[in-house]
């Protein structure tokens, strides 16, 4: 279990640089063979400086993880300001979701973020807590959900219930290009758009305003 001493705040720029070096040592080497000494050293601090600011290797683990995931989080929200805010009327509602679906797809789903939370989350998923109490876990659906509720207050969209809204959104969209094609790079992949406009429309005419 994580150390429940009490931790120092700190330096910012020893507290980024061990955080940097372990995620570099979890994701190469998985959480079990990266000891501390090695990744105190890769940052450049003591042992003891490592200690005093997470207590133990776990709690290192899981502020590497709600790190990247903060990360992430933030992608969605910035896409999500950048692709809906001039969203004013119902023409505007199909262009914008598929931009938004576009670049989740090729900066989010398949950026070094995402792909450093999975691993992590598989190498070191006896160490962090269940997917049910992480903080970040529901973060992104909620997101997409607070912005559904905007259009339903804005009268473009019906959504008795964003969340589940927001779920049937993920589903029909980046969900059904990674089961079926793997990838979800439309950069790399010229199937992916149709997937992401079929799955757009879709849920507009579940969703979309009478």
């Amino acid at each position: 279990m994580p150390t429940e001493k009490t931790l120092r705040t700190g330096s910012a720029e020893k507290r980024s640089a061990i955080l940097s070096a372990a995620r570099g040592m979890f994701v190469a080497d998985g959480f079990d063979r990266s000891s501390v000494d090695a990744i105190a050293a890769r940052a450049g601090v003591s042992k003891r400086t490592l200690y005093d600011y997470f207590g133990d290797k776990e709690t290192l683990l899981q502020a590497v993880f709600e790190g990247v995931g903060q990360s992430l989080l933030g992608t969605i929200r910035s896409t999500l300001t950048d692709t809906m805010d001039d969203v004013t009327d119902a023409a505007g509602l199909e262009p914008a979701l598929i931009t938004f679906s576009m670049r989740i797809a090729t900066d989010w789903l398949d950026s070094a973020e995402y792909s450093t939370l999975q691993r992590l989350a598989r190498t070191g998923s006896d160490r962090l807590p269940p997917p049910e109490d992480r903080p970040l876990t529901d973060a992104p659906e909620e997101a997409i959900a607070d912005r559904f509720a905007a259009l339903d207050r804005a009268g473009l969209l019906d959504v008795p219930d964003p969340r589940l809204a927001a779920d049937h959104f993920i589903a029909l969209t980046f969900r059904v290009t990674i089961d079926r094609l793997g990838s979800a790079n439309a950069a790399e992949d010229s199937r992916v758009r149709p997937l992401i406009v079929e799955g757009v429309r879709a849920f507009l005419r579940a969703y979309r305003a009478a």
